[in-house]
């Protein structure tokens, strides 16, 4: 379990994100040196990693590099680790990976209510039934939503769904496309994936903002 004390409040305001801004996915930790570095870099935003289980707890985003990243001026939201390729989905572990998300969230990190916290699809098992991706994501959705975050989903390889599918079966509105990902119908995307650069000394992913078919945008955290 996540240590239970209070994390310090974290600064600004829930907020829908600006079209057209440019922001990074980042798989390390972010210091209040790098943090400003991004923002003198031209990045608008940071999505940072947090753990499916408290065994995996090192290296994903706390409290205090939260704080560094809004602080340098970047608006701030989350993603959940994705298992190892080839993993398989189901209800269960969609219930047990979204509550840690939402648990970690709160207690660790601090997030306010509102923020999107995305979910990971990719790498799904190839031989894994639609309804069971559907079963997990859906489960996952009902955890973060029901801790007071607004559930997103990034939508990468092997996703295991269809694009009509990703929109009519799931309960999401937040869809991120991954560099390789296929389309989800009607909606489409808040979140554009590019591939990976070099930044910094930092290896990023590369993101860029927009508003989907349906009006909707990401929503994170900013000063």
């Amino acid at each position: 379990m996540p240590n239970t004390s209070s994390p310090i409040a974290l600064p600004g305001t829930v907020q829908p994100a600006a079209a057209g801004l440019s922001g990074f996915d980042i798989n390390s930790p972010v210091s209040a040196t790098a943090a400003a570095g991004f923002k003198n870099a031209g990045y608008a935003f940071c999505i940072r990693y947090i753990p499916r289980t408290a065994q995996l707890q090192a290296g994903n985003l706390t409290n205090a590099e939260a704080l560094h990243i809004l602080n340098a001026g970047l608006a701030l939201m989350a993603v959940q680790h994705v298992a190892n390729d080839g993993w398989v989905p189901s209800a269960a572990l969609g219930t047990q990976y979204g509550s840690y998300a939402a648990l970690y969230a709160t207690q660790i990190v601090g997030l306010p209510p509102g923020v999107n916290i995305w979910l990971d699809l990719e790498g799904v098992n190839q031989q894994a039934p639609a309804a069971d991706v559907i079963a997990y994501c859906q489960a996952w959705y009902t955890e973060v939503k029901s801790a007071g975050y607004e559930p997103g989903i990034y939508v990468g390889w092997d996703a295991g769904l269809t694009s009509q599918q990703l929109y009519t079966k799931l309960s999401f509105s937040h869809y991120w496309r991954a560099y390789n990902g296929p389309d989800v119908a009607t909606r489409g995307f808040q979140i554009l994936q590019h591939t990976q650069k070099l930044v910094n000394g930092f290896m990023i992913d590369p993101n860029v903002t927009q508003t989907d078919h349906l009006g909707g945008t990401a929503i994170w955290l900013a000063i």
